[in-house]
């Protein structure tokens, strides 16, 4: 069986199955291989398509959706591409991209295991997941994304050779995982509290040392809790939307996605050492690049809000903005916050983050804060969430607090026990992209 490490790291390259032939064993350019691809979405890393390579083009007119067969999966659509990446999608093209559906049951790479660290610290009834410092039981990991397909219709190739249908089934040999890849992950040894930290780090194409560039810090919740480093960029959105190529076309910035091994906030509004550490991390990358210090950006979805919050607090000029999801601290302490950039969302079916933050805005409009709010559907579509937030920037409020209408984040057949209601903030949360595009207009 393989170790935790090894059934969790998924990386361009990988071998996934033993190799196989192609469809057809002729001299009618026979398929490559096939590429498993992920997709990184609001819940988690999916595959979400099967690659395959041919020798020569074929051209998207041709194909229809049933040309293929993936075992056990549903596929959505078939279409032509100049890479095993979805977005080279073309006309024509030397790869076949066949899409499957993301509501497959087994179309999350998520995994509950028994963690190999349960005899770690076990928090107490009610306190959340632990003490700031504990290391939790890593009780999620991510398995391999492999598949098997089948040609089950003949293809005309673009220079007119036909490759008949087959029942042989080629299986996966690689993966590719778009904006995943391109984070790099890397260890920081923090000399000022000596402590070790994993991080992944986005450095934008065409960086040039001569131009100062923006950095976004996103810090994951308590469940993302792991000794391995890519665990933040697939359990959700919160680090790789920053990153994608349609946020980096416009927003050209630097990611920073720390990886923790322990709780790094709790619900005594205590945080462990990882906060100077991080803020160390972010300035040393600072002397390695030319990243602007007036536009450095924090965000994070439950204790990683808790964290931006605290860093707020300790380190009030050091962010131009913050954009907190699902957080609440201890209100007698955020006075900091009354001058600063805030937009922050929760769910009215977080019994938790909710009341902490009605608690948190009245405290600060008590110390002056200029606060706007507003209730949003999170069922909306990007026009709608468009339109509201539109109306509410409008105000030209330095605070901005949104909850989403309770009953509308927690999708249909899924259970409203539990903390479902505060995970299912952050699944929509980075989706919206005019708070994303809020964050980038503010500057200190």
């Amino acid at each position: 069986m393989p170790s935790r490490r090894e059934f969790l790291i998924i990386s361009a390259g990988s071998l996934l199955a033993i190799g196989a032939p192609g469809f057809a064993k002729d001299a009618i350019t026979p398929a490559r291989n096939a590429i498993a691809v992920t997709q990184v979405a609001g819940d988690g890393i999916r595959l979400a398509a099967v690659a395959v390579e041919y020798d020569t083009p074929l051209k998207n007119a041709q194909l229809s959706a049933d040309s293929f067969r993936v075992a056990g999966r549903t596929v959505t659509g078939v279409f032509t591409s100049t890479s095993a990446d979805p977005v080279d999608k073309a006309e024509a093209g030397r790869f076949v991209i066949v899409t499957l559906s993301p509501t497959d049951d087994n179309a999350l790479l998520a995994e509950k295991v028994q963690s190999e660290n349960a005899n770690r610290t076990q928090p107490s009834a009610g306190s959340g997941p632990g003490n700031a410092g504990d290391v939790p039981p890593y009780d999620t990991v991510y398995r391999r994304p492999q598949a098997s397909i089948v040609q089950s219709n003949a293809l005309t190739m673009s220079n007119g050779h036909t490759l008949p249908a087959s029942q042989f089934a080629l299986k996966t040999t690689q993966v590719k995982n778009p904006v995943v890849d391109e984070f790099q992950s890397l260890e920081f040894h923090d000399p000022k509290t000596g402590k070790m930290l994993r991080y992944n780090l986005f450095v934008p194409k065409g960086y040039d040392k001569k131009q100062a560039w923006p950095l976004v810090l996103f810090m994951h919740d308590a469940g993302a809790t792991s000794d391995v480093t890519r665990t933040t960029l697939y359990q959700g959105l919160g680090a790789v939307v920053w990153a994608s190529p349609q946020d980096q076309a416009r927003r050209p910035c630097f990611v920073l996605a720390p990886q923790y091994a322990e709780i790094i906030a709790d619900d005594n509004s205590q945080t462990s050492s990882m906060l100077d550490t991080t803020i160390d991390l972010i300035r040393v990358l600072s002397a390695q690049y030319n990243i602007d210090q007036k536009r450095l950006y924090t965000t994070g979805q439950s204790g990683g809000c808790m964290m931006s919050i605290a860093m707020d607090i300790k380190y009030p000029d050091f962010f131009a903005a913050s954009f907190l999801v699902a957080g609440q601290w201890d209100p007698t302490l955020v006075k900091p916050l009354a001058h600063q950039k805030l937009w922050i969302l929760v769910s009215q079916d977080d019994n938790k983050a909710w009341p902490g933050q009605n608690a948190i805005t009245a405290r600060l409009e008590k110390e002056g804060a200029k606060i706007s709010r507003a209730t949003w559907n999170g069922t909306w579509s990007a026009e709608e969430f468009r339109a509201a937030f539109d109306k509410m920037a409008a105000e030209g409020s330095p605070i901005n607090y949104v909850t989403f209408r309770k009953g509308t984040v927690i999708p249909p057949g899924q259970t409203t026990e539990g903390a479902s209601g505060h995970r299912n903030t952050w699944r929509i949360a980075y989706t919206i992209e005019p708070v994303r595009e809020w964050l980038f207009r503010q500057h200190r």
